[in-house]
This record gives structure tokens, sequence and C-alpha cells, in this order.
């Protein structure tokens, strides 16, 4: 198999997941928000349910190290790209629906090319 294709593969995944922890991050902040949202609604005092709070932070901070984590995976799978010899195009975001992109003009679907 092209090595190529094998790369464009485990670039989807990465893409995928890095994508996959944003959106659980925004959903972990908007559950914060409804939590504190729901706690005033009812006119209850700022104490009630706070162990509640204290995990959904702690749940957040997990998925924050997470994206680090998968940040730096990034940088360094981008390193074995280059030694297999592999160059990759620019890409970019299709805000739509949070895929992505090729940023050529011309429509190329290909963001790599053995090298």
């Amino acid at each position: 198999m092209e090595k190529v294709f094998v790369v464009k593969r485990v670039a989807s995944k990465l893409h995928g997941t890095e994508a996959a922890i944003d959106a659980a991050m925004v959903q972990t902040a908007e559950m914060m928000s409804e939590l504190v949202q729901a706690r005033k609604d009812l006119g209850l005092s700022p104490t009630f349910a706070a162990d509640v709070t204290s995990k959904v932070i702690a749940a957040m901070s997990a998925l924050s190290e997470a994206r680090e984590a998968m940040v730096s995976a990034h940088a360094d799978l981008d390193e074995k790209r280059l030694r297999l010899g592999v160059r990759t195009k620019m890409i970019g975001w299709d805000m739509k629906d949070g895929s992505f992109a090729s940023a050529d003009v011309q429509g190329s679907e290909r963001i790599a090319e053995a090298g």
C-alpha cells in the first residue's frame, strides 16, 4: 500500500480525534453552564451540588489534558510523516460541519503527496 494513503488514513483519524475532544469540551462547558443556571432558576444556595460542580470541572481539566496530549501527538506524527518522505498540503476547517477541507483553491482532495 502506498505510504501516502496510509498517512492520509492516520491523519483523518487524528483530525477526528482532535475534533471529538473539542466537541466533548464544548459539551462539558455547556453542562456546567446549565448546572449553574438550574441552581439559580430553582433559587438554590451556591453550595448546593458543589460536589457535582467540582466533578464537572475535573472532567473539563481531564479533557484539557487529553487535548494537550493529542496536540503533542500531532506534532510527533508530523515529524514521523517527514521521516517517511511524505509532504502535505495546507488544510483548513470547513466551519459548517467542523470537518477538514483542502485549502487548495482548485478543489484538490489530496492532502498528502509522496515525496
